[in-house]
């Protein structure tokens, strides 16, 4: 039973993972958007441009796994 539900959070194709990485993007935006409302000028920038940068280092780090797993 926890393997057919294991089943369903593992990304298998590179389909699925851009489809993650759009979703981290799109949520990273919108936390983005919020920071510079709260904290505007240069820090609510930096903190918009540092959930980019996680964004970036979490969707090259999937694809990396992808591409490992079909060798």
């Amino acid at each position: 039973m926890l393997d057919r539900l294991k089943r369903l959070f593992t990304i298998k194709t590179k389909f699925e993972a851009f489809m993650v990485i759009y979703a981290l993007g799109v949520g990273a935006v919108e936390r983005g958007v919020r920071y510079l409302e709260q904290y505007p000028g240069i820090g609510g920038w930096l903190l918009f441009a540092a959930c980019s940068a996680a964004v970036f280092m979490a969707g090259g780090r999937i694809i990396d796994s992808i591409d490992a797993g079909l060798d």
